[in-house]
């Protein structure tokens, strides 16, 4: 099983939009792992984000990131970091697909409610920045034989 992070950014946990994102990635299929709320510090934002250090975007998404609360997530199954992805949409809203997170609730890049890893070892690396190993909760989920072959 593959996990992957997701962050409920600030633009959606002021919009109420956080069990919106929850049900769309359970309804997929995934396994909800990891949950907390917390208020991003400097020094956690420009860990997470080091990345894009010294692009020209970089200290307003530092701003903005730590501007109020997010919710991040560990979530599981098969191909996670893709199908979180895909039910995220593109980053620029405007290009994501019908009825993906994005194309239905944002309007701007800047504002473009959840983050979501891009890879295996990303996901590995961001899921270590938020979560203590005994914080992500294996379990069994009796639908799971429903779910997956």
């Amino acid at each position: 099983m593959e996990r992957t992070l997701v962050i409920v950014k600030p633009d959606g946990v002021q919009r109420g939009l956080i069990g919106e994102v929850i049900g769309r990635l359970e309804r997929r299929g995934l396994k909800l792992v990891g949950l907390k709320m917390l208020q991003m510090s400097e020094a956690l934002a420009r860990e997470h984000y080091r990345v894009h250090e010294g692009k020209p975007f970089f200290e307003g998404l530092i701003r903005y990131i730590t501007s109020a609360p997010v919710v991040v997530m560990v979530w599981e199954g098969p191909q996670a970091i893709e199908i979180v992805r895909r039910t995220m949409g593109a980053t620029h809203p405007a290009e994501a697909a019908p009825g993906t997170l994005r194309a239905d609730y944002c309007l701007e890049v800047r504002r473009n409610l959840v983050h979501g890893s891009d890879g295996p070892e990303t996901a590995a690396t961001e899921i270590a920045l938020f979560f203590k190993p005994e914080e992500i909760v294996s379990w069994q989920r009796d639908t799971d034989r429903w779910i997956l072959e």
